[in-house]
C-alpha cells in the first residue's frame, strides 16, 4: 500500500478544466506499461490452467484432456468421448461451479479497487455500503420460510434496499445534499449493524434444523449447489457492470487528489461518486446472491495487485479482476477437496487466508513508510 489513496497525488499532473484527467499511466505509467501488460496476460494464461485444472480435482480424479474434451463437445467442436457420469461431472457439477468462483472472484476483486479509490480509505471492501447484511436478511428470510429458489431473487433485492437505506442516510445527513466520502462510509455502517440485527433476529426466532444449516452456510459464503443459472447471473453482472467499472480508471485516478483536485481535472465529482457507487453496489448485490458473503477477497487482492503494478487504475482493475478469480478458484477448490468428504465454506478458507496476508501488508507499508 503505497497511498491512502488507491493514486498517490503525485501520479497526476494538472490538466486545463474539462479536460481529461491525466493518469499515471500517462507519465511514469508508460514505463510500467509493458510490466502491466506482462503480468495480464500471465494472469490470464494462469486463470485459464486453474479452470481447467481445478475442474479435474475431486473425488472422481479427472484429466485435463477429458475436461477439453468435455468443454469441446458441448460447445460444439466434437463428439462426447466421456461416459454420461464423467461428462455430467465436468459439465453439470464441477465447471458451473469454477465459472462462478471466477466470476465472483473477479467482480469482488474490482469492487474493492473501486471502493477504495472512490471512499480514499484502504480499509473499503465491496461489503461497505451494508450490501452483505442486506442481502442476508433476504436469505435468511427466504430460506427459513422453504422458497429456497427464491434465493438469488432475495439475495438480490436485500442487497439493493440496504443500499437505498445507505445513500438515503448518507444524503439526509450529508452537506448540501451530496454524498461525502466518510458520511457514507458511517452509514453504511449504520445500516450493515441493523439488517445485522434483523438477520440475527430471523434466525433466532425461525430458524430450525434444515433451515439453519442452510442458513449458516450461506452467511458463511458458499459456492455449493452453483449451477449454469450461477454462471449467468455472476458472469453476466461482471460483464454489463464490471466493464464500465473498469473504463473509470481515469476517474478514480483523479478521485486520489480530493474532491476539489478531481473537480479541476475535470471531473464531475457528484455524479461520478453517485454512478460508482451505484454499479458497484449493483455488481457486489448480484454476486453476494449466488456466492453468499465471501469476505477479504474485495479488501486484500487490490492492496496485493497495486504492491505489484503500482498505484494507476488502467493496469489496477483488470488485473485485480484476474487476481481475484484465480484466488477465488483455488480457494473454492480447497474448501472442497481439502476436508473430503466434508465440505467448508469458502469463506472461511478466505478469511484464514486472507486476515493474515491482510496483516502482512499493513506491517510492510508501515515498514516502507
Amino acid at each position: 500500500m503505497r497511498a491512502t489513496g488507491p493514486a498517490g497525488v503525485d501520479g497526476l499532473r494538472a490538466a486545463p478544466t474539462g479536460a481529461a484527467p491525466t493518469s499515471p499511466a500517462s507519465s511514469g505509467g508508460r514505463r510500467g506499461g509493458g510490466r502491466a501488460l506482462a503480468a495480464g496476460l500471465l494472469g490470464l494464461v494462469l486463470l485459464a490452467a486453474s479452470l481447467v485444472v481445478a475442474v479435474t480435482l475431486g473425488p472422481a480424479d479427472l484429466s485435463p484432456g477429458e475436461v477439453l474434451a468435455s468443454l469441446a463437445a458441448h460447445l460444439g467442436f466434437g463428439e462426447p468421448t466421456l461416459s454420461p457420469l464423467r461428462d455430467g461431472i465436468v459439465w453439470q457439477l464441477r465447471m458451473p461451479r469454477v465459472l462462478t468462483a471466477a466470476a465472483v472472484g473477479a467482480g469482488l476483486a474490482l469492487c474493492g479497487a473501486v471502493m477504495q479509490a472512490i471512499t480514499r480509505n484502504p480499509l473499503a471492501d465491496p461489503y461497505l455500503l451494508g450490501l452483505s447484511s442486506g442481502a442476508s436478511v433476504g436469505a435468511v428470510v427466504v430460506l427459513v420460510l422453504g422458497w429456497g429458489l427464491l434465493l438469488p431473487l432475495a439475495a438480490f433485492g436485500g442487497a439493493v434496499l440496504a443500499l437505498v437505506a445507505t445513500l438515503g442516510l448518507a444524503l439526509a445527513a450529508g452537506r448540501g445534499g451530496r454524498l461525502a466520502p466518510t458520511t457514507t462510509v458511517l452509514a453504511g455502517v449504520a445500516v450493515t449493524s441493523v439488517f445485522g440485527a434483523i438477520t440475527s433476529l430471523v434466525i433466532f426466532w425461525s430458524a430450525t434444523n434444515d433451515s439453519y444449516r442452510e442458513i449458516l452456510n450461506w452467511l458463511l459464503g458458499s459456492l455449493s449447489g452453483t449451477d449454469w443459472t450461477s454462471v449467468a447471473i455472476a458472469g453476466g453482472a461482471l460483464l454489463v457492470v464490471g466493464a464500465p467499472l473498469i473504463a473509470s480508471a481515469r476517474t478514480l485516478d483523479a478521485f486520489a487528489v480530493g474532491e476539489s483536485g478531481a473537480a479541476a481535472l475535470g471531473v464531475h465529482v457528484a455524479r461520478s461518486r453517485a454512478l460508482l457507487l451505484g454499479g458497484t453496489a449493483l455488481l457486489t448485490g448480484a454476486l453476494v446472491a449466488v456466492s453468499g458473503s465471501i469476505g477479504f477477497v474485495g479488501l486484500v487482492l487490490p492492496h496485493a495487485v497495486r504492491l505489484v503494478i503500482g498505484p494507476s487504475h488502467r493496469a489496477l482493475l483488470p488485473l485485480s479482476a484476474i487476481a481475484g478469480a484465480i484466488f477465488l478458484v483455488w480457494a473454492d477448490t480447497g474448501a472442497r477437496t481439502l476436508f473430503d468428504p466434508r465440505e467448508l465454506p469458502v469463506g472461511i478458507l478466505t478469511a484464514l487466508i486472507g486476515g493474515p496476508v491482510f496483516a502482512w501488508l499493513l506491517l510492510r507499508s508501515r515498514r516502507n513508510a
